[in-house]
């Protein structure tokens, strides 16, 4: 993508809208509870004080659900705020006999695939009157399909890639080749959850990482001697100092955007492993604020999927 020169540095918080589950136990498609909801308005006006909008990328069981799509009208009333879909393939029709890989949509036949994409897509326009532009596979379970699927669906940003990780040993994509600039393809945009390398070594992450993966200890080594740490922008499981160090990386390697995410369930201790207490809840709002008021110090500004699209024209 090569963004025109008002653009300038920008940033998106992505927010994937969804059921609670045991994240310890194997997928059960009766897991719909989204009792969480109930954080999420609290959440956006503590975001929108900091002059953050939320980008909602919202499933099937938030969407199924009348009194959490009536909190959701209310938050997508700031106009700050944007409407994505997320497919988590084991809670939206049309159900199939479970195969290995397939909590990864992209595995999927495309014409099953297609299916819960549909059904995903014109649940939210029913519940909601508005048609959602941005996507987002579940476990970032992208496939050979899924791009084309989405564009022929109106469908103009795709979220589903998490750079630099590699989930093939679980059935999933290997991202662990890309990096964190906003490309073409297939008709979309396609807009990668920013991963950075940082410390004494990153020049040479790519390499170390998957390398060192193979030697089980070696990478939390590297993290502790602050040699090597891949983070993600996310208050989940990344630590705030180094995460300061990733932003500032990322746009002095010249990323004028900037996607962070983190899940619902999140707003609510015992629902993810990333916030099972409220001391956990405290350093969540903790990265948060230390976080956009960093941005704001570096002058990177909030931008909505409405306004990326137009952008990227």
């Amino acid at each position: 993508m090569r963004w025109p020169n008002d653009f300038g540095r920008r940033f998106v918080v992505f927010v994937d809208v969804e059921e609670e589950f045991d994240w310890s136990r194997p997928l059960d498609r009766a897991a719909r509870s989204v009792t969480a909801m109930k954080a999420l308005p609290a959440a956006h006006r503590r975001f929108a004080e900091a002059g953050a909008g939320l980008a909602c990328m919202v499933d099937h069981p938030v969407a199924a659900d009348p009194d959490a799509v009536e909190l959701l009208r209310r938050i997508l009333a700031d106009p700050a705020c944007s409407l994505g879909a997320q497919l988590h393939p084991w809670v939206t029709p049309p159900f199939v006999a479970p195969t290995v890989g397939d909590s990864f949509a992209g595995t999927l036949p495309r014409h099953v695939e297609a299916a819960k994409i549909d059904a995903i897509t014109n649940l939210l326009h029913e519940a909601l009157a508005r048609r959602p532009i941005a996507y987002r596979a579940g476990r970032y379970g992208i496939g050979p399909n899924t791009l084309s699927l989405l564009a022929e669906r109106g469908y103009r940003i795709d979220t589903s890639v998490r750079a630099r990780y590699d989930y093939s040993p679980f059935g999933g994509p290997n991202f662990s080749a890309l990096g964190n600039g906003a490309f073409r393809r297939d008709g979309m945009i396609e807009l990668p959850l920013t991963t950075v390398f940082t410390g004494a070594l990153r020049r040479w992450g790519s390499w170390l990482h998957v390398t060192a993966g193979g030697l089980p200890l070696l990478p939390a080594m590297l993290a502790r001697a602050r040699l090597l740490e891949r983070i993600a922008l996310t208050p989940e499981d990344m630590p705030i100092r180094a995460a300061r160090d990733a932003v500032s990386i990322a746009l002095d390697s010249g990323i004028p955007l900037l996607a962070f995410s983190f899940h619902s369930p999140s707003l609510v201790p015992g629902h993810t492993p990333y916030v099972r207490d409220t001391a956990d809840l405290r350093r969540f709002w903790r990265w948060w604020d230390d976080m956009l008021a960093h941005l704001a110090q570096l002058g990177v500004t909030s931008v909505t999927l409405d306004e990326i699209v137009a952008f990227a024209g």
